[in-house]
């Protein structure tokens, strides 16, 4: 099988791994609106009631508000359908990853195009993975969502046909350095879509009058902080790795650890935000909503260095392809 066809069948998997994604996305959307729970309003109604003595007492009838019905039939019928397509576009996504790897014979980490279709990939598959182990059918359309844009940009925008690596890239640490930055990236992207789905829901439960949505089927509040932080607590570590091996990597490909250069701040920059999370997070007295905004400056701070600072900015790191 030739380059050529090895090419276009990568981007056939790709294509037909966004129009499956966005199928999931529609019906996950559907998933979510079918959870919409039908809520009487909870009203207490004192009356007084007439003694024989002319005493008069107030008595309360009982409550009438009830609590969320389970799932419907038609809900977990659309949440079935949306799993079930996310699976498959996952699967079409490795797909496309593994057909570029024998296209370029190399790993597939060396430009703007194939960086972000492995963090697409390995997005799903955290999500895919982490859904064994509890029902995150609820988190589906903030993480297909986000994921095919990127792949939407990825496939149109920043497309780069096959190419030799740069004489600098021709290492081992190109497998080390880039897959462990790609994998906390699409952790990154996950804690992203929890803490902002946690902070509308933090401000539903403040509010004095909530009203009824599918937000009242997803965790509390609480709960999803608790989401938020766990994943963050696993992806830090893997960007404080990414940081040093690319370091390390500096050293034998420059002749020095540390050069000053725009792609090196930036990765710093998001280090350090993302530690000022943490911190925030451990700090007694400090609200968990602030915390979280932190977070969400972390993220913004990746889609800069890896749109703005790729594409724009000229330094040593530039192998954006584009």
């Amino acid at each position: 099988m030739t380059d050529t066809t090895l090419a276009q069948l990568s981007n056939l998997a790709i294509y037909s791994a966004m129009a499956v994604l966005t199928l999931a996305m529609v019906m996950s959307a559907i998933y979510l609106a079918r959870l919409a729970p039908t809520r009487a309003k909870a009203e207490v109604v004192e009356r007084e009631l007439v003694t024989s003595d002319g005493e008069t007492a107030p008595a309360a009838e009982p409550t009438t508000s009830e609590a969320p019905e389970a799932e419907s039939t038609r809900a977990r019928k659309a949440g079935g359908i949306a799993w079930s397509l996310t699976l498959l576009g996952t699967l079409l996504t490795v797909a496309g990853v593994a057909l570029r790897t024998l296209e370029v014979h190399r790993w597939p980490l060396g430009n703007m195009y194939e960086f972000a279709v492995v963090g697409c990939m390995l997005t799903l598959l955290a999500y895919v993975g982490w859904s064994t182990r509890r029902d995150l059918r609820w988190l589906g359309l903030f993480v297909t969502g986000p994921v095919l844009l990127t792949l939407g940009l990825a496939i149109t925008v920043w497309y780069t046909d096959a190419s030799e690596l740069m004489p600098s890239l021709r290492s081992v640490w190109l497998a080390i350095h880039v897959s462990v930055a790609t994998l906390s990236v699409a952790l990154f992207t996950i804690g992203f879509s929890l803490g902002i789905i946690y902070l509308v829901q933090a401000r539903l439960e403040a509010a004095d009058e909530r009203p009824v949505s599918f937000m009242d089927r997803l965790p509390d509040a609480r709960a999803l902080e608790r989401l938020t932080y766990a994943i963050h607590v696993v992806a830090f570590p893997l960007w404080t790795f990414t940081l040093i091996a690319g370091a390390i990597w500096a050293r034998q490909a420059w002749g020095a650890y540390w050069q000053w250069d725009p792609k090196e701040v930036w990765t710093f920059v998001i280090w350090t935000v993302y530690a000022a999370y943490l911190h925030a997070r451990a700090t007694t007295g400090m609200r968990r909503q602030s915390a979280a905004w932190i977070a969400l400056a972390g993220f913004g701070c990746i889609i800069i260095n890896y749109t703005v600072v790729n594409i724009y900015i000229v330094g040593m790191h530039s192998y954006s392809g584009l």
